[in-house]
């Protein structure tokens, strides 16, 4: 059982903000570090070493991290893993979290091979919004990718969102070259059709993911060369919901948008606003740094947060180390939510 914290009283909420004056609104939340695909670009075939149960957060002490900090400004929340639809009972950690005051937005990161069943759930329990990960729209290139045949469909996956009311409904492809990137003309046409927002990702060869380096990476200017050839676009200004990092275009006469992110050929780290909790409940605050914040052991003792947040974010480095091929001394990106 966990102690709560009380919080201060007596003084006007104060903005978290880094060293670097960047204010910071919006946590990823990993509720767990397993998944059900090997990706290529994400986490070894063979899978890891898994974190104890004893170790990670209980949904009572990751409310207990949001409770603290959305008097201080966080707004939005994102539901990351691994997978997170793994995570037993997922419905009520939305619905807890939901419940605290000042938070606006709640969104899933899933690969989609459980929303057709948990969708609807998810969405009555308070979920916002889904990004689905989706870098083929061929079953045997899925199972390829994935390293797993789970037999995903990507369509079905969206449709079942949509259905259950969750959006805007995003689709995360990573462009890897001479693997998936003769997709990407395919995947920017289901905007044609369908009021989604297609994002191509730079691929980010870090980690142990050697297998695949800087000749799999397609920059997002070729990118937009492709999907060229399904008609003309222009820029746009994107949903509405969680813009994030990507630059976004719309097909002339298309009900959604594509975008591009560009972790490798144009970083953003100088508008970043975002921290990373992870599975065993340490503060990340960066994704490819080192420097990371444990609260797991104050949350247990009760103690308050705040110290800790700021210890944190006066550390927040001001650009990411990916152009060193680095992601912070870990061995995989599935170990901090992405």
């Amino acid at each position: 059982m966990i102690r709560i914290a009380s919080p201060q009283t007596g003084t006007p909420p104060v903005t978290l903000r880094d060293q670097h004056g960047r204010s910071i609104e919006y946590l990823r939340i990993s509720v767990t570090d397993r998944c059900n695909f090997r990706c290529l670009y994400c986490m070894p075939v063979e899978g890891l070493q898994w974190l104890p149960n004893a170790n990670i957060l209980q949904f009572e002490e990751i409310v207990e991290v949001v409770r603290q900090l959305a008097p201080l400004g966080l707004r939005r929340l994102r539901l990351t893993g691994g997978e997170p639809t793994l995570r037993p009972d997922l419905p009520r950690l939305v619905a807890m979290l939901r419940a605290i005051d000042g938070v606006e937005d709640i969104a899933l990161s899933t690969n989609g091979v459980r929303l057709p069943d948990m969708a609807r759930a998810l969405a009555t329990a308070g979920l916002t919004r889904v990004n689905i990960s989706a870098d083929s729209l061929r079953p045997e290139r899925v199972a390829a990718i994935a390293r797993r045949d789970l037999d995903f469909d990507l369509v079905r996956a969206a449709n079942a969102a949509e259905a259950a009311g969750l959006g805007p409904i995003k689709v995360n492809v990573v462009v890897m070259r001479g693997l998936n990137d003769d997709e990407i003309a395919d995947f920017a046409s289901l905007t044609l059709l369908h009021d989604w927002h297609v994002r191509f990702i730079e691929l980010m060869p870090v980690g142990d993911m050697r297998e695949l380096t800087w000749e799999h990476v397609v920059p997002s200017a070729e990118v937009l060369e492709r999907v060229s050839t399904v008609g003309a676009f222009t820029a746009d200004s994107g949903p509405q919901l969680g813009n994030g990092p990507a630059a976004y275009y719309r097909l002339a006469g298309a009900r959604g948008t594509v975008g591009v992110i560009t972790p490798m050929t144009h970083t953003y780290c100088g508008t970043c606003n975002r921290v990373r909790l992870t599975a065993d409940g340490r503060l990340r605050t960066c994704l490819f740094g080192d420097h990371e914040v444990l609260l797991r052991d104050a949350i247990r003792r009760g103690e308050p947060l705040e110290p800790l947040f700021r210890q944190a974010l006066s550390e927040k480095p001001l650009e990411h180390a990916l152009h060193q091929m680095r992601v912070g001394g870990l061995s995989a990106l599935s170990q901090v939510g992405g």
